[in-house]
């Protein structure tokens, strides 16, 4: 073998090691043989950001790890989770960061257990940092930490739930406010070594807001900053989408977004803006559901507001269309709009397709006793979706099947603490949304994570509901099911390279 074959065979290598740490769900591949058809193959290395979980002294956080066990890892490799510098906000109204809260040293909640079991830790106060996860080897593919805060009075009290996310570059949040009442920061952290330079726009129901303070926000490397949004402008909007951008480096970013009165919980970012988008996983007893959607482009964009119900897909009464102004947040009050049974909503365009982002604000409870959560849109499952943190009583999960019947396999892993596995296998018909009865593993002892797997039909979107009723208040959160990013695509070779020498 001479020079130019080894050096081919080097980059061929190169490029599955690249691409095995990326974060996407392969597509399949249409109308290509199989000897053509790229290699599913696990990753090899992920990372997970969590940002910190309160500014409360009397909050109880919990963190629980977990990866699935999956085909064709090795035997070895490890995953960690670290403590950021966390920056706490100053009280110069800059909206930039003071002092450090807590730094690197600080120890993890947990140590990660091998592929099947899930491992639990904690931590409390005030103080908690964000973290920063690596997994490679065995621990990488599909990878989910889940952070769960009880807090039990004060702003944001209630059941608040982040799935610990990738680092990325672009991110939406529509459903974010700066009114009376309301508490919201964006949290950003940022895994590398280099200082990453982050950019906040505001856009509010007459458009983009300006602020002299919501670009050029630097986060120093393997640190957390977060940054309250009401320093970033004196306007106060009810409805507020905010747009993180990245000019240098890279960040993971969440809103924690917390009422004097009415809860708080934490809004991830919505799927990337697209003509329909699915919201899985209204919780049947919701006593209000707000819809906030955000356009980017320059034309406006007309939906179609359906519900994928329990027996099928309905148009909410006096909101069957949503007009979305380009760059203008808009919102549409659809109130009790379950009645009692489980439900997602469908947003699909009325004409023309117009990429929008979304997300539901969701009450239980009413008056003194009640709580809030958020659903942004989401990707589908896709190979596989996991969720971790979940409980013998108080889990519901949400699966729906906008466009055509499918069948979907789930599994309950090993308990935390003791308990053997369990799968059970649902039909969605299209149209609608089921609360399945999921599996519990039996003997189940502390807790455990469900993986979903669809195996036929089309598309299938999920999410996961927690609740905690302290004192008469239904706590509760939601975290949206899409890829767990397990699998990835990487190019067969169907030639001899050779062919290619000069």
């Amino acid at each position: 073998m001479n020079r130019t074959t080894l050096s081919l065979l080097a980059c061929a290598t190169a490029l599955a090691g690249v691409t095995a740490y990326a974060t996407v769900d392969p597509p399949r591949a249409s109308g290509a043989s199989p000897a053509k058809a790229a290699a599913e193959l696990p990753v090899q290395r992920t990372g997970l950001l969590c940002p910190a979980p309160s500014f409360s002294d009397i909050a109880d956080t919990s963190y629980t790890s977990f990866t699935p066990v999956t085909k064709g890892t090795d035997g070895g490799g490890k995953a960690t989770l670290q403590a950021a510098t966390e920056e706490t906000p100053d009280d110069s109204g800059s909206g930039k960061s003071g002092k450090s809260k807590s730094g690197p040293d600080s120890e993890p909640p947990l140590k990660p257990k091998d592929p099947g079991t899930p491992a639990t830790g904690d931590t409390s106060g005030a103080d908690a940092p964000a973290f920063i996860g690596t997994a490679d080897g065995k621990y990488a593919p599909g990878w989910t930490v889940q952070e769960t805060t009880e807090i039990a009075a004060g702003t944001g009290s209630g059941l608040q739930g982040v799935t610990c996310t990738p680092a990325d570059t672009d991110f939406w949040f529509p459903g974010a406010s700066t009114a009376a009442g309301r508490t919201d920061y964006v949290h950003l952290t940022n895994p590398d070594d280099s200082a990453a330079v982050v950019d906040i726009k505001l856009y509010g129901k007459d458009g983009a807001i300006k602020s002299e303070v919501a670009d050029g926000i630097t986060v120093k490397p393997h640190a957390s900053e977060p940054v309250l949004l009401s320093t970033l402008t004196d306007e106060r909007e009810t409805d507020l989408t905010v747009h993180v951008t990245v000019r240098s480096g890279r960040v993971g970013a969440a809103v924690q977004a917390q009422d004097d009165s009415g809860g708080g919980d934490w809004l991830a970012a919505s799927a990337d803006p697209a003509g329909s988008l699915v919201l899985p996983g209204i919780p049947k007893d919701a006593t209000d559901v707000r819809l906030v959607a955000f356009t980017p482009g320059d034309d406006d964009a007309d939906l179609k507001v359906r519900l994928a119900a329990q027996n099928g897909t309905v148009t909410p009464a006096g909101n069957e269309t949503l007009h979305v102004k380009s760059g203008m947040t808009t919102f549409a009050d659809l109130g009790a709009v379950t009645r009692g049974q489980a439900g997602s909503l469908i947003l699909t365009p009325s004409d023309d397709s117009v990429p929008v982002v979304a997300a539901l604000r969701v009450v239980r409870g009413s008056g003194a006793k009640k709580e809030t959560a958020y659903i942004p849109a989401t990707a589908p499952v896709g190979r596989r979706a996991t969720s971790a943190d979940n409980s013998g009583k108080g889990t519901t999960l949400a699966l729906t099947a906008p466009t055509a019947t499918a069948t979907v396999k789930v599994t309950a892993s090993a308990g935390s603490e003791g308990g053997s596995p369990a799968t059970k296998t649902f039909t969605i018909k299209a149209g609608t949304t089921q609360n399945v009865d999921a599996p519990v593993p039996s003997g189940l002892r502390g807790t455990y994570a469900l993986t979903v797997e669809p195996v036929s039909g089309g598309p299938v979107y999920g999410s996961r509901t927690l609740s905690a009723t302290e004192e008469g208040v239904p706590g509760f959160t939601v975290q949206t099911l899409p890829s767990d990013r397990g699998l990835v695509a990487v190019p067969q070779a169907d030639q001899d390279l050779s062919i290619l020498q000069k």
